[in-house]
């Protein structure tokens, strides 16, 4: 495997180490499997607008998947009582609903 380099910009030439801001996309590192083929490692920090899929959605805990069920709980707690009070025998397609675009950072389901 190379040592870690990074590159100025664009067209620049390889620089030792990392790139000193950390900047995303900017460091690299490269090695040579057994079948020859030449890899090359690229450093990630943040991605890039658009390079991330807006409906994938994924809790990092248990905790945190908790949560993320409490908030449709009382928006759905709000709903039903704008609908009359009448239990909503489809909560669970309206609380997938509400996660996945709550997460995706777009409008929530009323």
């Amino acid at each position: 495997m190379s040592d870690l380099f990074h590159r100025a910009g664009p067209g620049q030439p390889p620089l030792s180490g990392p790139d000193p801001a950390r900047r995303s996309y900017f460091s690299y590192a490269a090695f040579n499997d057994p079948d020859g083929n030449e890899w090359l490692l690229q450093e990630v920090t943040a991605r890039f607008p658009g390079r991330i899929d807006a409906n994938a959605t994924s809790f990092a805990s248990g905790s945190d998947l908790a949560s993320a069920m409490r908030r449709p709980s009382v928006a759905h707690g709000e709903h039903e009582m704008r609908t009359g009070g009448q239990r909503d025998e489809n909560w669970p397609d309206w609380y997938a609903e509400y996660m996945v675009a709550e997460q995706a950072g777009k409008e929530l389901p009323s």
